[in-house]
């Protein structure tokens, strides 16, 4: 599903991600991190946790939801690491440009 590229400050937008594994390792652990590399915002997961920087996170599915909410007026740039317990990484960049809200 495509991601918005423009959002307001104080809105969220969805990101659908799905693990597609090349084989079937039941014992095989998968990580989230992400990196804000322009502008301010929140990262969480479907379940509610709120994802800081750099910091590792497990995956507890192979289907899930991530929600960004811009908490600025800038360009806004995050980068989205997963990574497997044999050191496999995965990186995704999303951009997402400022756009005012409609003055009523």
């Amino acid at each position: 599903m495509p991601v918005p590229k423009k959002i307001v400050q104080g809105e969220t937008v969805e990101i659908r991600c799905k693990l597609i594994r090349e084989g079937d390792y039941k014992e095989a652990r998968y990580y989230i991190r992400f990196f804000q590399t322009d502008g301010t915002g929140e990262l969480r997961m479907d379940d509610g946790r709120v994802l800081t920087s750099n910091d590792l996170f497990p995956l507890t599915k192979e289907v899930f939801r991530l929600y960004y909410t811009s908490r600025c007026t800038d360009q806004q740039t995050i980068d989205v690491y997963i990574e497997d317990d044999a050191g496999q990484v995965i990186q995704k960049t999303f951009s997402f440009q400022n756009e005012r809200a409609e003055e009523e």
